[in-house]
């Protein structure tokens, strides 16, 4: 990934935190964020060094300091507050933490200090309560993805496409889409694979270009998804929790970067996009990450991502028919439907333990099954 010219500190501070995790590999990192090995090394040392302010040329220290008196302390709760007009109590509280001030005030007087100077309206503060939460055991096991609802542009519109890991909230993409088209979304995908590797499983919504609904069960994404061994999934119809991570990303979004601003084209739309997920994964403490971000939890994939598709192989004991312009296959004289993603694709035949009853495979996934019992459709 070249550094962004609007985020390069950002960029430098996701390298080093992923590059310190456990077991990371530093030159296969290098080969990622297309840098090289002597510069990845030099940030390395100074961050060890200095933290953050060593990724920096100029010193990201205040000129002045607010915490020094009562007045300053909070005042320094309002300007945060101000340059990240959605954040609440609690995560203000820990970002001042995390920016090594003293005397940070409790969250309770943060709030407090909120409602006294008119920052907190108290309508909007009752819709905020806690609720369950599931998380994946580890980075990369699951990706969450789904397109935000698009909006209008002076010109033209935008159709968010957002990817986040389930178990670190890491906003792994953040994309302003000219469309909601499969290509349009396998480009942005391969971006984020030859970056963060590949993940185990994606779970995504349904219908185009997802696929899972009765008339398009599978699409050329997901075949390619699967091509690569990335497992797929859709969530549930009308239960948006199934992708809750993502969803309550999108209101997060919505809430700091979109609402009340109009953008004149998808351009200004992505550069206000990179700034903001520079602050999401680096910067804003994350509530159900007991107040760490993303990228302190995060660690990319060991699982690299292939420029060119590996080879179907099947075993030698399944019978492996091609798949036809029709999206379908011929056994024994007979035709059966298998879905037009597959065109041009093998796929395998093996037998299951009921007697007639075949398992038709793609890659390493049962895609449908047949039954050559069953009677012809023309009888």
């Amino acid at each position: 990934m070249p550094w962004q010219e609007v985020s390069t500190v950002a960029l430098r501070t996701e390298f080093v935190l992923l590059a310190q995790a456990p077991e990371a590999n530093v030159r296969e990192l290098c080969r990622r964020y297309s840098v090289s090995p002597t510069t990845a090394y030099k940030w390395l040392r100074r961050y060890r060094a200095q933290g953050a302010a060593g990724l920096t040329d100029l010193s990201r220290r205040p000129h002045h300091s607010p915490l020094r008196t009562a007045a300053g302390r909070e005042q320094a709760v309002l300007d945060l507050r101000d340059t990240h007009p959605a954040w609440g109590p609690r995560t203000l509280h820990a970002r001042l933490l995390a920016l090594g001030e003293e005397g940070v005030p409790s969250p309770s007087t943060i709030s407090a200090i909120l409602q006294r100077r008119g920052r907190i309206d108290p309508a909007e503060s009752v819709k905020h309560r806690p609720w369950q939460r599931f998380e994946h055991a580890a980075p990369n096991h699951l990706w969450q993805m789904d397109f935000k609802g698009h909006f209008p542009l002076t010109q033209g519109r935008c159709h968010p496409l957002t990817v986040l890991d389930d178990h670190s909230r890491f906003a792994l993409g953040l994309a302003a889409c000219p469309d909601e088209r499969g290509a349009t979304v396998q480009e942005r995908l391969s971006i984020l694979f030859r970056c963060y590797g590949l993940p185990d499983r994606m779970v995504m919504d349904n219908g185009s270009p997802w696929g899972d609904d009765q008339e398009h069960p599978y699409t050329p994404l997901t075949v390619w998804l699967l091509r690569l061994g990335v497992a797929i999934s859709h969530g549930r119809p009308y239960h948006p929790q199934t992708q809750g991570k993502d969803e309550r990303f999108h209101r997060t979004l919505t809430a700091e970067v979109l609402r009340r601003r109009t953008f004149p084209d998808l351009a200004a739309c992505q550069s206000a996009f990179d700034q903001w997920r520079d602050v999401y994964n680096l910067e804003r403490p994350h509530q159900a990450l007991a107040y760490a971000t993303p990228a302190s939890r995060y660690r990319v994939s060991f699982r690299p991502f292939p420029e060119v598709l590996p080879p179907l192989e099947y075993g030698p004991d399944d019978l492996v028919r091609r798949v036809q312009d029709k999206g379908e296959i011929s056994v024994r004289s007979r035709i059966w439907r298998v879905g037009k993603a597959f065109r041009g694709l093998p796929v395998a035949l093996r037998p299951t333990a009921t007697d007639g009853a075949w398992d038709v495979v793609f890659a390493t996934r049962t895609i449908a099954q047949i039954d050559l019992r069953s009677p012809p459709d023309d009888a």
